[in-house]
């Protein structure tokens, strides 16, 4: 299953894809009005996986402006929210309320105005999302705008030449919002799988007569995952690195840290620090917008 798992991740980096809600109408991609973009494998991907649709003429219309009705519904089908809460902003019956009171249920709806017919610009889609990824990745550092974050990381593109790099009020296109899809999407596949490998390290881990022994997951061709021990008079930092087998003496060392960084770029997918190595105690580190 973790051979499958890390084949797949590699392929849907190397291809470049995302997905959105229930598709309407079954169009061939091929004549598709988005062939020619340069987010057309974003486009595609998001249609194939459920996180975006087309409209009922066929076509995708990723030119258009994204509406916060569509982008909230295609944060739901990415987090997989099937419980709600109460939205009542909307009157019974209307259209998005069922999405609204999923996305009300795991915060993604946190400080937005809610208005499901209103055209995001970057600032709006960018709250959305950090909403929406605060229980996988944490909070923004401080310092930033959201869209300033996002751009930061890579999530969202900088404004055009000449302008400000982190204009906000910049419209956000059906076409950006798959690319934006697409992250999340690898950012969630590569955290799960990240939580993966730091389980069965975690595992392999045993104490005997005062050392510590384990193993390093030989992780894949796309995650390095790196060990590293502490020594207790800051003299000097000891690595192992993916399927390396370990024993070292507890006493030697303060802690023991464990990294495992997406080589594509350099994001963490799992990150742990071990503070009591008799006790094989773990704490759970893993972040990215900070």
């Amino acid at each position: 299953m973790k051979n499958i798992l890390s084949t797949l991740l590699v392929a849907a980096f190397m291809m470049g894809a995302l997905a959105g809600p229930a598709p309407v109408a079954a169009a061939d991609p091929l004549t598709a009005n988005y062939s020619a973009t340069p987010e057309k494998g974003a486009i595609e991907f998001a249609l194939l996986k459920g996180f975006m649709w087309k409209y009922p003429d066929g076509q995708f219309h990723g030119e258009e402006q994204i509406s916060q009705g569509q982008f909230v519904s295609s944060l739901v089908a990415i987090r997989e929210v099937k419980e709600g809460e109460p939205v009542p902003q909307l009157p019974e019956g209307h259209w998005a309320k069922a999405t609204y009171e999923r996305a009300q249920k795991v915060g993604i709806l946190a400080g937005v105005e809610i208005n499901p017919n209103k055209l995001l610009n970057k600032e709006e889609t960018a709250l959305l999302v950090f909403n929406a990824w605060k229980p996988y990745r944490g909070v923004k550092g401080s310092g930033f705008s959201n869209t300033g974050a996002l751009v930061t990381w890579g999530w969202m593109d900088t404004a055009p030449s000449g302008q400000p790099k982190f204009r906000e009020d910049l419209p956000v296109t059906r076409n950006e919002a798959a690319v934006i899809l697409r992250k999340l999407w690898q950012d969630k596949y590569q955290l799960e799988l990240g939580e993966q490998y730091a389980l069965e390290f975690h595992r392999s881990l045993k104490i005997e007569n005062g050392y510590m022994i384990g193993t390093v997951p030989k992780g894949s061709n796309l995650f390095t995952v790196n060990v590293q021990f502490y020594k207790k008079d800051y003299s000097d930092i000891i690595g192992y690195l993916n399927g390396q087998s370990f024993k070292v003496k507890i006493d030697d060392f303060r802690a023991m840290g464990l990294i495992i960084t997406n080589d594509i770029d350099h994001t963490y997918a799992a990150a742990y620090q071990y503070l009591d190595l008799y006790k094989i105690d773990r704490i759970k580190k893993t972040q990215q917008f900070s």
